[in-house]
């Protein structure tokens, strides 16, 4: 016997498997295929224990998946652009290329002390220049499509960042940015977008994909899909405009959305958001003052604050009014911050008797509040408080009497045919979602590959001049404008078209340009003549399971979807979905509970645990020790139970034992158990439970090392046991996994007595990563036994061990003639005879319900 120690195998397997190139996906039509992929890492650092929480569980299944036939593909890559790295950088003072390249050179390094089944052939670097030339190449595809659009908005902007941020990389309730934690304000700026919306009803549609239903209700909530209709009012000036009636044609009418036309007539003011173009147009003069003063304060209040239900609601009127469309009665505009420009069209028609911001703000003003639903019992009396309930329209003309609803016959079908059919509305739907807003005004990214010509405007960079390069020699450091316009020659170009002298753009795009395709660049990351190898996309696509994590809901899994789409539609990609499963790891959080960062001191480093313990046993303990899904704090001393395990593992298969006289029934309990267990650990495979597979393996050693006490070894049950336990033990544990499938003989080589490979060997070598799945054997598995709980009257009263085949009826009967139970039905017949039960209900094989 020889003492376990990892560090002495787990280099000698990682050497051999990438020399052998084990690990190799390539193109096979004999097989099916199946695509793994993990989300990629950031190499803003070093990784951490998170990144082998995230990454060894998913490696462990890619491993089941091959050892059941399927030709598996398993690549790894960097996501190296943007602020991350960029960040990390700055801090250091270090030129964000110099910074990210050293940090990928190291962060290869303790991938590969994972033992992962990486394919290393297909590593792919967002930062390199045949990276993102492609990168480049997909914008230009999305400009010709009219998917990609420069337009002037006010956006989110981060002052620590110093960059615009997409409205999905701005988190909580105080609205701040993702990376830094800084309150984000607004800023007008000429900014590209995609336009995510045009494929709003799409995302919604999950149809064919194995999503979890957590992922699948935040991404509906974020589109915001919401039917309503949209409403014109006309806008007639001032007083003076008001009273004689004049002409509306001087001003374009508001657009209004509302998903309750019903209630039109009771419309009695219009409120426009603080920002809405419209107010400085027609704000009138004797109002400006306050209008303007109205408009800096809620400028520097979050949209929580201004929609919040408990704060006071205030607004000033900017002088001008419009005409309510249903009764042409004159209604004035305000503008209130609890109006936002990011929902519907940034003005709403107020209906203060039927909603409780318009009626507390209607209440403080003075402004009518008519009522038009009319609540069960109303007695044709105002209203102390908004009625947002059902009921029948009132007070509004052609329709009175409709019952309130929006089924048919019901008032808001009523109202949006009517407003139709006179061309003052339309039945329309409005989102939540926003276009995705794709520019960078920072250094460290793919620059956007438009030329500006004084003649023909924006012009895509030609295929063949791609990629535009990132220049090295940059004052880098973010100023609040992109870096590269301050550099003194590179924006400088000439026009495609024309060749007249132009301006390059000198913004970078977002990150998530980049990770919206790498799943394609792995497919062939050193193709020159496309994105990807079409013979690769063809026999690879789509991604078959994709794992990491839930908080990329509402951001990279939505844009890698519409990527998806977009690029189906410019005919580059195929099929409406790029991953067909999706899985959601939890989050290791540090041994304080809190999630882990340098500045709480918390960090738990891999390369220290795999120092101390070995990567298999840190794989282990990733696995058994939290529920995948759900995640939890590390704690160092729960690691050594794996340590144990993996040396009792090692024990068994080391320490020699010679054969004695076994019992038929220890033969038969160890393969019965042998064959219970490898059914369970294929089931939990599937299902991604990695914690039970663990411990269903520490449950079948312990038989083991009875059977063998009992005399087991030597039997061909013990040697069945041990191969199926090998067997399952090495996606989990791939290097013990792999040694003691080589020193057993199992590989191919020859072993001596002392389990050392004989110089004579002759046989090519088998890795057991190559060994087909067992296949379970029902028969074996099957229970002699089973224990029934007995109830009466739902209540456990008796269990009964019958035989695995008894039938029903003969369950039934030994039950019924339970000693127990025959008490219990004396009791109710009051009588020492007992009495018949009214019903006996027999679940198969859990239990039987006499009733009585």
């Amino acid at each position: 016997m020889s003492d376990y120690i990892p560090s002495q195998i787990e280099p000698k397997w990682q050497a051999k498997w990438e020399a052998d190139g084990l690990y190799h996906a390539d193109i096979d039509p004999k097989r099916p295929k199946h695509y793994a992929l993990t989300m990629l890492p950031y190499p803003s650092g070093d990784l951490h224990i998170g990144h082998w929480y995230a990454m060894t569980p998913s490696d462990a299944r890619a491993r089941f998946k091959r050892m059941n036939g399927y030709n598996v593909m398993f690549p790894i890559g960097f996501d190296a652009f943007g602020l991350p790295a960029e960040n990390a950088a700055i801090q250091r003072g270090i030129h964000p290329k110099e910074w990210t390249y050293a940090n990928i050179a190291n962060m290869r390094k303790q991938l590969r002390s994972m033992g992962a089944m990486w394919d290393w052939r297909r590593e792919a670097i967002s930062a390199d220049p045949e990276y993102y030339r492609w990168t480049q190449w997909f914008f230009i595809q999305l400009f010709k499509k009219g998917l990609a659009y420069k337009k002037m908005a006010a956006v989110d902007w981060c002052p620590h960042c110093n960059t615009t941020l997409a409205r999905e990389q701005v988190w909580g309730d105080d609205r701040h940015c993702e990376r830094c934690q800084t309150p984000v304000v607004k800023k007008e700026l000429d900014q590209w977008y995609f336009k995510t919306t045009a494929y709003a009803d799409e995302l919604l549609s999950f149809e064919g994909i194995d999503w979890p239903e957590k992922v699948i209700s935040m991404q509906t909530n974020w589109i915001g899909r919401s039917e309503g209709t949209e409403v014109q009012f006309p806008v007639i000036g001032d007083q003076s405009s008001l009273t004689n009636k004049l002409n509306t044609e001087h001003c374009s009418p508001i657009t209004v959305f509302t998903t309750r036309p019903d209630t039109l007539f009771g419309a009695t003011f219009m409120v426009l958001a603080p920002e809405h173009p419209l107010v400085e147009k027609l704000t009138t003069p004797d109002r400006q003052a306050e209008v303007k003063a109205y408009v800096a304060q809620a400028a520097r209040q979050t949209d929580l604050d201004r929609e919040s239900a408990e704060r006071e609601k205030t607004g000033v009127f900017i002088g001008a009014y419009a005409l309510n469309p249903v009764n042409e009665a004159g209604i004035p505009i305000w503008i209130a911050d609890y109006v936002l420009m990011t929902y519907g069209t940034g003005a709403i028609m107020a209906v203060p008797a039927h909603d409780e911001r318009d009626f507390a703000f209607a209440t403080r003003y003075n402004l009518p509040i008519p009522v038009v639903i009319a609540p069960p019992d109303w007695n044709g009396q105002p209203l102390k408080e908004a009625w947002p309930g059902e009921g029948t329209v009132v007070n509004s003309g052609p329709w009175n009497g409709v019952p309130a609803g929006k089924g048919e016959g019901q008032s808001v079908k009523v109202a949006i045919h009517w407003l139709e059919a006179r061309g003052k509305g339309r039945g329309a739907v409005t989102y939540r979602l926003r276009d995705w807003t794709i520019s960078r005004q920072r250094y460290w990214g793919a620059p956007i590959p438009i030329v500006y010509c004084p003649e023909h405007g924006q012009v895509p960079v030609p295929d063949d001049q791609l990629p535009v390069l990132l220049p090295d020699d940059v004052e880098w450091l973010p100023t609040g404008q992109s870096p590269l316009k301050l550099h003194p020659t590179w924006s400088k170009t000439t026009c495609p078209i024309c060749g007249r002298d132009a301006e390059r753009d000198t913004d970078t795009m977002d990150t998530f340009m980049c990770s919206s395709w790498y799943h394609l660049r792995y497919l062939s990351p050193h193709y020159d003549i496309g994105p990807f190898d079409p013979k690769e996309y063809d026999y690879w696509m789509p991604v078959d399971t994709y794992t990491g994590g839930a908080e990329h809901a509402t951001m990279h899994l939505i844009y890698t979807r519409f990527f998806h789409k977009a690029m189906r539609d410019c005919v580059v990609t195929e099929g409406h979905e790029p991953m067909i499963q999706l899985f959601n790891q939890g989050q290791i959080l540090g041994p304080d509970g809190q999630r882990m960062s340098k500045s709480r001191g918390n960090v738990i480093d891999p390369d220290e645990q795999v120092r101390l313990y070995g990567a298999d046993t840190v794989r282990g303990y990733l696995m058994f020790g939290y529920r995948w899904s759900e995640g939890g704090p590390w704690n160092t001393e729960n690691i050594h139970g794996v340590v144990r395990w993996l040396n009792r593992v090692w024990a068994l298969y080391t320490e020699r034992s010679g054969p004695s006289a076994c019992p038929d029934e220890t033969r038969r309990n160890l393969r019965r158990k042998a064959h219970q267990t490898l059914r369970q650990v294929t089931r939990d495979f599937e299902r991604f439970e990695f914690n039970t597979i663990i411990a269903a393996l520490m449950e079948l050693l312990n038989e083991m090392v009875k059977a063998r006490e009992a005399g087991a070894s030597g039997t061909p049950e013990w040697a069945e046991a041990q191969d199926v336990y090998l067997r399952m033990l090495a996606p989990i544990c791939p290097h013990i996994a792999e040694e003691l499938w080589y020193r057993t003989g199992r590989s191919g080589s020859v072993t001596d007595e002392g389990g050392a490979v004989s110089e004579n060997e002759t046989r090519p070598y088998v890795s057991i990563h190559t060994q087909p799945w067992p296949k379970v054997d029902e028969a074996a598995a099957k229970e002699d036994e089973i224990t029934i709980p007995i109830q009466v009257n739902g209540k456990l009263r008796d269990r009964l061990v019958v035989p695995a085949d008894a039938s029903e009826e003969q369950i039934k009967s030994a039950a019924l003639a339970s000693e127990v139970v025959q008490k219990y039905l004396r009791s109710a017949a009051g009588a020492a005879e007992g009495k018949k039960p009214k019903q006996v209900i027999y679940v198969k094989g859990r239990l039987v319900n006499i009733v009585v």
